[in-house]
């Protein structure tokens, strides 16, 4: 009996909580509210919400009925529905794959901060402080030298993903998913509700929500509402469907999807809140305008809210370490989803135990990260992370709604799906499957497509052939390899 058929959660709870620890990761903390306040404001929320609609939850629900029904890895449900698809699902995990190496050095700059976090050892230069330190720069004469602080803190989290990931999923993900994920919630939401008790909060919260409704009739920003949720969803990366091959029979298949999406969107929006908040306290205090505050993603997270805890006085020592706590436990559950499809594929197909394959794997991952902390480390990481979404992830997604909803047929998941559960699909699903979802990614595709390769310069294009080169090799002697079983 291969590892795919032995994995189970004990409980719906268990998988629930690592659903959503996949789901909730670092870009809902700083990624959401950038996107919100760019891309319209309050009058944003209609393209998220109908993206929510159209494709977040009906791809969700495929995904688990795909991955209920089969009961296997991502690489044989693809083989058993035609053999030539096993490539497919070779290159999906193994971008997925990619995705981990870079995250976990994300991780680490969160790590050091963390560390930094109790002794405010980013002094008054919170950006200078990132560069030299942490994140390094785009300057590629730094790129002989390892950031040492980075470098140590990724060999950690990969021993930390190892320990967690080699057990088997109820012992492994499913424990540390039942403390992780309310644990974050709590530090969260203390976090968000004394952030809106700050003077100035509501001049942040104004700004970030006041709508600008002409923005709805400009295709970016629908654009943007689908990127959104194709990111904070973790969709089509093969982590759901995995996930939900270890789901018990009799379990309430959409209810659980209703229940992610619920809380991966109710955790995004209250952290936007809460970001915003520390955002218009800082400018209430030091009178810069907004304006020059809001940032996303790195820049946010380690050079606004360092410089925002210095002025904040004895209660910023208190709220900078479990900010960076908080986004250090979004990140090891995603992390652990990310790392899951490649585990459980490469296990059954090799025939490995999962502490083997695990082991194997980590060693691999861990070696490709500490090549991503030198001192080109954050240049590095947002040139992977762009080419692997944008290129990647999104064609393939793409790819398997076809392949589930044309090749293998989409109704024949609705049984599995409505059998337990409390709402019902149907031919309405059937048709967002089979016709409007493909529309939709394939035009966004084309669009990342062109913006990435219109701006990209020679080095990134470079960067972005050699990961297109080594997942296609790797994917095809994945593919060539005579399975264990047989």
């Amino acid at each position: 009996m291969n590892m795919t058929q032995q994995a189970q959660w004990d409980s719906s709870l268990a998988f629930i909580f690592a659903m959503i620890g996949a789901a909730v990761g670092l870009g809902n903390i700083w990624r959401f509210s950038y996107v919100l306040y760019t891309n319209g404001g309050g009058s944003f929320f209609i393209p998220y919400l109908i993206a929510i609609a159209i494709m977040g939850i009906p791809f969700l629900i495929l995904e688990y009925g795909v991955g209920f029904s089969f009961k296997d890895s991502f690489s044989n449900i693809m083989k058993k529905i035609n053999p030539k698809f096993e490539i497919i699902a070779w290159i999906l995990v193994l971008f997925v794959f990619v995705v981990v190496i870079y995250y976990m050095v994300i991780l680490s700059w969160d790590l050091v901060y963390l560390g930094s976090s109790f002794t405010f050892s980013w002094g008054t230069d919170a950006a200078l402080y990132f560069v030299k330190t942490v994140g390094g720069s785009s300057n590629l004469s730094n790129a002989s030298f390892l950031l040492i602080p980075t470098t140590i803190g990724v060999l950690i989290l990969w021993v930390i993903l190892w320990f967690i990931s080699h057990r088997n999923v109820d012992k492994g993900i499913g424990r540390v998913s039942k403390i992780l994920i309310p644990a974050l919630f709590v530090i969260m939401g203390f976090i968000i509700i004394y952030a809106l008790t700050l003077p100035g909060a509501g001049i942040g919260i104004a700004t970030l929500l006041t709508p600008d409704w002409n923005k709805l009739t400009d295709v970016n920003i629908w654009l943007a509402a689908f990127a959104q949720i194709i990111f904070s969803l973790s969709m089509g990366q093969a982590i759901a469907l995995t996930y939900a091959s270890y789901l018990p029979e009799n379990s309430k298949l959409i209810d659980n999807v209703l229940i992610v999406v619920a809380s991966n969107s109710l955790f995004e929006i209250c952290t936007a809140f809460g970001v915003f908040s520390i955002l218009g306290y800082m400018s209430y205090t030091s009178g810069t305008p907004m304006v020059q505050l809001i940032t996303e993603g790195t820049g946010l997270i380690f050079v606004v809210f360092p410089m925002i805890f210095n002025i904040m006085g004895p209660i910023g020592r208190i709220l900078a370490p479990l900010l960076f706590l908080a986004i250090l436990f979004a990140g090891i559950t995603s992390a652990l989803g990310f790392f899951e499809p490649m585990l459980s594929s490469t296990s059954a197909k090799l025939g490995w135990s999962r502490k083997k394959t695990a082991t194997i794997l980590s060693v691999a991952g861990c070696a490709f990260s500490l090549i991503l902390t030198s001192g080109i480390s954050s240049y590095l990481v947002g040139i992977i992370d762009s080419f692997v979404n944008e290129f990647g992830i999104l064609l393939l997604i793409g790819i398997q709604c076809i392949i589930f909803a044309w090749f293998y047929g989409v109704d024949h998941f609705i049984p599995a799906l409505n059998e337990c559960s409390t709402f019902s699909v149907g031919k309405i699903w059937s048709f967002v499957i089979k016709y409007l979802l493909p529309i939709v990614l394939i035009i966004m595709w084309v669009i990342g497509i062109i913006q990435l390769f219109s701006t990209a310069k020679q080095f990134e294009i470079i960067i972005d052939v050699i990961i297109i080169v080594a997942v296609l090799v790797m994917a095809l002697v994945l593919t060539k390899i005579k399975p264990a079983n047989d």
